[in-house]
């Protein structure tokens, strides 16, 4: 009788045991969503505050030039510059291409975005713009959750070169 019980125990458990995973997924998935539409809402005000806010400490970026950063000052610093600059009055837009979670911790982000808005200088030297005015670029982003809640350690931000393949957008995130 207790061995019947035990195994009808085990296989409730092993039953639910996905539902929690699930919904612990839901809630990150949900975390990690917020941290994309925070950084479209801040880069479209110029916010460079807002947008580094996630960025961890000793996160590791490089942009669409190829150039590498580290830490979360540099990252700051780096966007300081770049909503004074090329990237003034711009409108960013993103849609995910992936999300991963590859441990409940650790989140692959990956999305494809397009900037439009430039002014007639035109955007950074070596990247372009498609028929419509817009520069895409595909961002992998990794996010690890500390105790502080999901924060950016990775940002791999490249441009998609002409003659590349991009899905019709539409609307971003």
């Amino acid at each position: 009788m207790q061995l019947i019980f035990f195994k009808k125990s085990i296989f409730v458990f092993l039953a639910l045991l996905p539902a929690a995973a699930n919904a612990q997924n839901s809630s990150d998935t949900t975390a990690v969503k917020e941290i994309l539409r925070e950084e479209v809402f801040s880069w479209n005000k110029g916010d460079a505050v807002t947008y580094s806010q996630r960025f961890a400490e000793n996160g590791t970026f490089t942009n669409v030039l190829g150039m590498f950063f580290t830490g979360h000052q540099a990252f700051l610093d780096r966007h300081v510059e770049i909503f004074k600059g090329k990237f003034h009055k711009t409108t960013l837009s993103q849609n995910i291409v992936s999300l991963q979670f590859v441990r409940p911790d650790v989140a692959i982000v990956e999305t494809l975005t397009w900037i439009t808005g430039f002014s007639k200088a035109g955007p950074p030297p070596g990247t372009h713009l498609d028929a419509k005015g817009r520069l895409f670029t595909r961002l992998l982003q990794v996010m690890v959750k500390d105790k502080d809640g999901w924060k950016i350690t990775v940002y791999h931000n490249v441009d998609v070169k002409p003659g590349t393949t991009v899905p019709d957008v539409k609307a971003g995130l």
